[in-house]
């Protein structure tokens, strides 16, 4: 199953938009379980991509659902990458 497709739904500015917003939720709202965030980033993801279309349609909220959970995979990226650079340093 080929879903190279999906590449074509990724939108930076969303994915920079959740990565930033999922970032302070989970640093600054300590209520909410990290299970989640990835519902919200999706959410929220979809609401920047009607935005920044101007129209509601299928392909408009797989960008957005796309863009937003990609930006938890891109968090935790960068979370590895850092715990692996610290435990290296030790």
């Amino acid at each position: 199953m080929d879903i190279s497709f999906l590449k074509d739904y990724l939108e930076p500015v969303t994915v920079g938009i959740c990565l930033c917003i999922g970032y302070i939720v989970k640093r600054w709202i300590k209520d909410i379980n990290n299970k989640f965030i990835p519902t919200i980033v999706a959410v929220i993801g979809i609401l920047v991509a009607i935005w920044t279309h101007r129209s509601i349609s299928p392909p408009v909220v797989l960008r957005g659902l796309f863009s937003g959970l990609a930006s938890t995979g891109l968090h935790q990226l960068f979370t590895r990458l850092i715990q692996r650079k610290t435990d290296s340093d030790a």
